[in-house]
């Protein structure tokens, strides 16, 4: 290969872009990137960044460009892989051996709101800034989701002294990936801060002045008042630009255990890859590490032509809210059995297994970070 595309600029399109240089690729690298920022750490949005304690100037991921030739504020509008060949928003074609999927996704929207001000998503550098020039004294915010990124926006709000209500259709948060009992500790978290926390419940429709969201009514009936609404319902990967590619397509990019695609010189990574399991199924993971370790494996294979290392994901995830530090690995789906090992929920600092068959799947941690890497540790040896 000569030259290597990697379109998306953000952490899994910049590790894409260290890996073919470390290893060994000394060739023509093109990183395409939609935003006009360089490459940013994102987790910060919803925490310090927002809360206004971190410069943008301290988000940058990398202080060099690795001999690559940065094309931002450009859009991939379609790619061609049998003619190597990726076409941009400025009319350019850009020529390739090898590509790099690294696009990412868009976070979802709440319908009926495109048109009103005072309703935010948060997933880019821009989202952030946006959403904190509306967070004034007094504001009254209503966060659509109890996810994480819901959650810790709920905590950097009520850092500033805003009053805020949290939104969610589960009956517990974090349901998916904590199971009833934990997801109701989280609960608990948002009520130890003042949060108005509504679950179970949806939202029927928006209330506005004609201009600016004023309001938020649930199915039930319930209406609340609000000043910024903030919708954390989840991402699409962003795959629109690849109809047509002959890539095959469902909820991201489909890919072999290794990341690679069915187009051997086309691999995909973090948020949009969609990739196989040892037991056959096709699993997507939305999260900081999965886009930090992807890469390692795509690029080898990549560069080698052919699938030689499957990826393994550590399924580790962490979050900070009021003030505690959450973290998990594993993969927790499915898990029958779940105990706490160390310490106590009600003291906000202990540690939960989780298990399957009696066997160790997943490891919760609040506030503990010592005996959770250890257990992180063991989970990824076996």
């Amino acid at each position: 290969m000569r030259t290597i595309a990697v379109v998306g600029a953000s952490l899994a399109g910049l590790r894409s872009v260290q890996e073919l240089r470390n290893q060994g690729f000394d060739g023509r690298v093109v990183v395409i990137g939609e935003e006009v920022h360089a490459p940013y750490d994102r987790p910060p949005l919803s925490k310090a960044f927002l809360a206004g304690t971190l410069p943008a100037e301290e988000l940058t991921l990398a202080d060099e460009d690795f001999g690559a030739e940065w094309r931002l504020g450009v859009r991939a509008d379609r790619v061609d892989p049998s003619a190597g060949e990726i076409h941009l928003s400025t009319g350019e074609v850009v020529r390739a051996d090898g590509l790099v999927i690294a696009t990412g996704g868009r976070p979802r929207t709440l319908p009926g709101t495109a048109a009103l001000s005072g309703v935010h998503t948060l997933r880019t550098l821009d989202d952030a800034v946006a959403l904190r020039a509306d967070l004034r004294p007094g504001s009254r915010v209503v966060v659509v989701g109890a996810g994480w990124i819901g959650a810790e926006v709920a905590s950097t709000c009520r850092s500033l002294g805003l009053n805020v209500t949290v939104v969610e259709a589960a009956p517990v948060p974090l349901a998916r990936a904590l199971g009833p009992v934990l997801g109701s500790l989280c609960a608990e978290l948002h009520a130890d801060h003042g949060v108005d926390l509504r679950l179970g419940v949806g939202v029927e429709s928006y209330l506005d002045n004609g201009t600016r969201v004023t309001g938020v009514v649930l199915r039930d009936g319930s209406r609340l008042p609000a000043d910024v609404v903030v919708a954390g319902i989840g991402m699409e990967p962003a795959t629109d630009w690849l109809h047509g590619s002959g890539l095959a397509l469902d909820n991201g990019v489909l890919c072999d255990h290794g990341c690679v695609t069915g187009i051997p010189s086309v691999v995909a990574v973090g948020d949009v890859a969609r990739y196989r399991t040892p037991d056959g199924t096709h699993v997507r993971h939305e999260h900081w590490t999965n886009a930090s370790e992807q890469p390692v494996v795509a690029v080898r294979n990549l560069l080698a032509g052919t699938t030689l290392e499957e990826f393994r994901p550590s399924g580790y995830v962490w979050s900070d809210q009021y003030g505690v530090r959450l973290q998990l690995a594993g993969e927790t789906t499915g898990a029958d059995e779940v105990a706490v090992i160390d310490g106590s929920p009600d003291d906000r600092k202990f540690v939960a297994e989780f298990r399957r068959a009696g066997q160790s799947v997943g490891v919760l941690a609040m506030n503990n970070p010592k005996l959770f890497s250890r257990m992180r540790r063991q989970l990824a040896a076996v």
